[in-house]
């Protein structure tokens, strides 16, 4: 599988950097930015995130840590009938091999997650609402994981991961692992197509003239739900990241990252501290 490494700052060092924000990574500003985006990649903000500069002066927190109450998985879950239900809501699911997966980002409420765009001043409180119903709410890795927000820069954690990691999930689901990311997308066809099977069949930015959404032919429906790192919003309806339960080391996790520019799913290494998506697999 593809693999990016994105380098931001040390974990415990405060820098005051300007750093280029693109839909696949933040970085220095040495990746090529993506090209010819369309109206339809500017979500709800009304602002696209393919090429925000933003000076910065913080410390691997982020200011977007979660709290440090660990929380437990989304209660009264019931699962049947190609859906499950908990927290109020009620997801549809898909299998895909062996797998079943929620074909919805979670969408559960809990302190320390987020809506695209939320606290920014310039985005009405409707357009707020309407990102969480759309693509789901946005977790630090420990607000996912249901750990300590200790857990986000060290030390490490991993005594505290189970094999099948709840998480906030609902009972009997999980924050899916590496491996098994890795196994849905051998299941269809291997990591540089699978994005494009995955990908729902609209909502994503245009490029090179041609749409950005995917064939969904398995029923996944992955959403470009976009990020929030250093108290903004980037890149709705340009890339969907997901969270794993793997973490790379003390203060980065496995994730993946999907592109309206590209074909594959690329396994990606981003910091614990930022806010991504979740989609949670059957036990």
């Amino acid at each position: 599988m593809n693999k990016v490494k994105s380098v931001l700052f040390a974990a415990g060092v405060s820098l005051a950097l300007a750093f280029t924000f693109s839909c696949g990574e933040v970085d220095t500003g040495n990746q090529s930015s993506e090209s010819s985006m369309s109206s339809s990649s500017f979500g709800e903000n009304g602002d696209s995130s393919s090429s925000i500069t933003s000076n910065l002066s913080s410390s691997s927190s982020g200011g977007d840590s979660s709290s440090s109450i660990t929380q437990s998985g989304c209660p009264n879950a019931v699962t049947g009938n190609g859906t499950v239900s908990c927290g109020g809501q009620t997801y549809k699911t898909v299998k895909i091999g062996n797998q079943t997966w929620m074909a919805e980002n979670l969408n559960y409420n809990v302190t320390g997650s987020k809506c695209y765009a939320e606290g920014l001043s310039y985005v009405s409180a409707d357009s707020v609402a309407k990102n969480c119903a759309k693509y789901g709410r946005l977790y630090d890795w420990s607000t996912a994981m249901s750990l300590p927000s200790t857990c986000n820069n060290g030390p490490s954690c991993a005594s505290q991961v189970a094999a099948k990691h709840q998480g906030i999930c609902p009972s009997g689901w999980h924050i899916p692992n590496d491996a098994e990311w890795t196994a849905l997308t051998d299941s269809v066809g291997g990591a540089p197509t699978a994005g494009t099977k995955l990908k729902a069949t609209s909502g994503w930015g245009n490029y090179d003239g041609k749409s950005g959404s995917g064939t969904d032919i398995y029923g996944f429906a992955a959403l470009p739900g976009g990020q929030i790192a250093v108290g903004d919003s980037h890149g709705i309806g340009l890339c969907g990241y997901w969270w794993s339960a793997t973490d790379y080391d003390v203060s980065i996790v496995d994730s993946r990252l999907i592109r309206y520019s590209s074909e594959e799913v690329l396994k990606y290494d981003f910091y614990k501290f930022v806010l991504f998506s979740v989609r949670c697999l059957q036990d």
